[in-house]
């Protein structure tokens, strides 16, 4: 690449973290190596991560020996502390790896709000909508480029779900230095396209998480479009790893209504709806509040409510409200 008349190595997006990551406070070396190697070959690093790769347990101790030699700088969080999110409610966060990379369920409305920005935004301290320790901002510049990438996490497996390319990355310096770094696997779409995408894997079944991740500067970059069958988040967390927060929703079920099909069972991804008695039943602590179930009950006994103990919804026009 011919910058000023010189040639150069480092291409333009790679400046542009690097310049992004020294302003971010609590941003490591460590931290800018680690986003660098996530976002510069994310299929290998995912499909790592997901324990597909024969080479997983050599990239773990890579890792762990890289953060020795160059340690975290401390954000002030040493010990988890609650967060209290209601009156009467806390969550304490995990304190775990989940704390750095992570997933905030958000329905299909809430997931149109996100990629249909039009300014820039800079939201922190929403330990009530992320109770997480870190990676938890919403900062947003220049939100109308958006990327639509082939999921990494169904690269990954032997027979994924179709179609690939429905992760979505949200504004720069993200999207720029994946656009730059990997054109095959990533075209530029417009907001409109983002929406039809998002509706299409709503129509599918599948659930929308806004991903954040403490080496991408510790905020929101992303909004994932998955199944439990394919997303390496979701199994994570279906085996402990508390890597997604609720929606801040619950579904409700009208019993007048419902005729105990089984229809929603078959479509949750997170396996918080059974039958009993002719009447499906929700899972309080499995239910995530995606939404998926309600669209696909054909006798509208279905809905999602506000449950204050599942936490504050991310809603970017009400967050853009208040801020």
């Amino acid at each position: 690449m011919k910058q000023n008349g010189r040639f150069s190595l480092i291409k333009p997006s790679s400046i542009e973290f690097y310049r992004e990551g020294r302003k971010t406070t609590g941003y490591s070396l460590y931290d800018w190596l680690h986003g660098y190697v996530y976002a510069r070959w994310p299929y290998l690093y995912i499909g790592i991560g997901t324990g597909e790769y024969r080479v997983a347990k050599a990239y773990k101790r890579f890792s762990q020996s890289l953060s020795r030699l160059l340690p975290r700088r401390d954000n002030g969080h040493i010990q988890p502390e609650p967060v209290q999110i209601s009156a009467d409610v806390t969550i304490q966060p995990s304190g775990t790896f989940a704390d750095g990379y992570h997933g905030k369920v958000v329905p299909l409305g809430s997931a149109v709000q996100l990629v249909t920005v039009h300014e820039e935004v800079k939201i922190t301290n929403l330990e009530k909508v992320i109770p997480y320790l870190r990676a938890r901002d919403i900062v947003m510049q220049n939100p109308e480029h958006i990327l639509a990438i082939e999921c990494p996490c169904r690269s990954a497996r032997e027979n994924p779900c179709l179609p690939l390319d429905v992760c979505l990355i949200i504004g720069d310096p993200f999207a720029s230095f994946m656009e730059e770094h990997d054109p095959r696997r990533s075209r530029r779409i417009t907001q409109d396209e983002a929406v039809d995408i998002l509706r299409a894997e709503d129509e599918r079944g599948h659930v929308h998480h806004a991903f954040f991740k403490d080496a991408m500067l510790g905020r929101f970059y992303a909004i994932c479009n998955c199944c439990a069958c394919c997303c390496g988040a979701m199994r994570s967390h279906q085996h402990g790893t508390p890597m997604l927060a609720s929606s801040g929703y619950l579904c409700q079920i009208d019993a007048a209504l419902c005729i105990g099909c089984g229809e929603c069972n078959e479509y949750c991804q997170f396996g918080a709806l059974h039958v009993e008695d002719y009447v499906s039943v929700v899972d309080w602590e499995q239910c995530m509040g995606c939404g998926v179930c309600v669209a696909k009950c054909e006798q509208g006994a279905l809905s999602l409510v506000r449950e204050a103990a599942k936490g504050e919804p991310l809603e970017i026009e009400k967050l853009l409200q208040m801020a």
